[in-house]
C-alpha cells in the first residue's frame, strides 16, 4: 500500500455501526494504473506534484528545461514509475514529446499536469517592459500549456472509457496573479489569466469526451523561482497573506493531487485557490 494510502488510513474516523462495533470511514487518493505527465517536473510545485502522484500509484513522465541533476535525482527515487524528458516549453514540439514519452514508457495516458514555468523576480514598469521580454513570458507561462494540453488530450480521445469514469484529467497551474492581475509583471499576470481563460473555455469544449479540465492558482509558494521575491519585497509578500506564511509545494502538489483522483469526478472548469487567504476568488 503506497504510505499516502497508509498515513490516511491512519487518520480515518471512526463511525458507529451496528451494536456498538466501528468502523473506519477512510478517504485516500489512489492513483494505481494511472499514468501521469508533469511539464516543469524537476523542481519546486512540479517535483512535488511528481512525488506526490506516484506516492499515491501513479506512473509519471515528467519534462525539465535545464536542471538535469535535480531531474536525475528524482527519477531516481522511483525509476520503475518515474521517467525525464528535456524539452523546452516554449517549442510547439515539447507537449508532444512529453506525452509520447509517457505512452512509450507506461503505455497511455490518463492525467496532464501542465504546471512549466517562469516568474522574473525584478519589478520593470510596463514602459521599460520589452516586447522580447513579454513574449518569452507568454510563450512559456501561456504557450506552453497550449502545447502540452493539445497533446494530452488528442491522446486521451484516442483511448476507451468504462461508463462515466473519465477518460482524462487535465490540470494547469494559474496564479493569483491571474486572478488579481501583478502590478510591474503584466507578462506574468496576463499568461496566468489567459491560463484560466484556457481552462474554463476547454472544460466545457471536452467535457462529453469524459475530459476533466481544472486548474490550480497557487499564492507565493516556497520555491527556487519566488525565493528571490521573498528577500526583495518580504513586506509586500508577507503583509498580503492572511495566514502569514508562504505555502509549501507539497501543499500545491496536494490540490493538483485531489483534482486528478474520483474525489473530483464532478468538477470541471474549476479555479482552486491555494494562496493562504492572499485572493478570496
Amino acid at each position: 500500500m503506497p504510505a499516502l494510502q497508509a498515513k490516511c488510513k491512519r487518520v480515518g474516523r471512526l463511525r458507529r455501526k451496528g451494536r456498538g462495533r466501528y468502523y473506519a470511514h477512510v478517504l485516500f487518493i489512489n492513483l494505481d494504473g494511472q499514468v501521469a505527465v508533469v511539464s516543469g517536473g524537476s523542481r519546486g510545485i512540479g517535483a512535488a506534484a511528481v512525488k506526490l502522484l506516484v506516492e499515491a500509484g501513479a506512473q509519471v513522465a515528467f519534462s525539465y528545461r535545464a536542471d538535469q541533476g535535480a531531474a536525475e535525482a528524482l527519477v531516481a527515487t522511483a525509476p520503475e514509475s518515474i521517467c525525464a524528458i528535456a524539452a523546452d516549453g516554449r517549442e510547439a514540439g515539447a507537449g508532444e514529446a512529453l506525452v509520447r514519452a509517457a505512452v512509450e514508457r507506461f503505455g497511455r495516458l490518463d492525467i496532464a499536469v501542465a504546471n512549466a514555468g517562469i516568474w522574473n523576480a525584478e519589478d520593470v514598469a510596463i514602459e521599460n517592459l520589452e516586447p522580447g521580454a513579454w513574449n518569452n513570458g507568454l510563450a512559456i507561462n501561456l504557450s506552453g500549456v497550449f502545447h502540452l494540453v493539445r497533446a494530452a488530450v488528442k491522446q486521451m480521445k484516442s483511448q476507451g472509457r468504462e461508463g462515466e469514469t473519465p477518460r482524462g484529467r487535465i490540470v494547469a497551474i494559474a496564479s493569483t496573479a491571474g486572478q488579481r492581475g501583478e502590478a510591474w509583471h503584466a507578462d506574468y499576470g496576463t499568461a496566468k489569466a489567459g491560463v484560466i481563460g484556457f481552462v474554463r473555455g476547454l472544460s466545457t469544449e471536452v467535457a462529453r469526451d469524459g475530459i476533466l479540465v481544472n486548474c490550480v492558482a497557487p499564492g507565493w509558494v516556497n520555491t527556487d523561482m519566488a525565493r528571490p521575491a521573498f528577500r526583495a519585497h518580504a513586506d509586500r509578500v508577507f503583509g498580503a497573506i492572511p495566514l502569514g506564511r508562504v505555502g509549501k509545494p507539497e501543499e500545491i502538489a496536494g490540490c493538483i493531487a485531489f483534482l486528478c483522483s474520483p474525489w473530483a469526478n464532478f468538477m470541471t472548469g474549476s479555479v482552486v485557490s491555494a494562496n493562504g487567504g492572499a485572493v478570496l476568488a
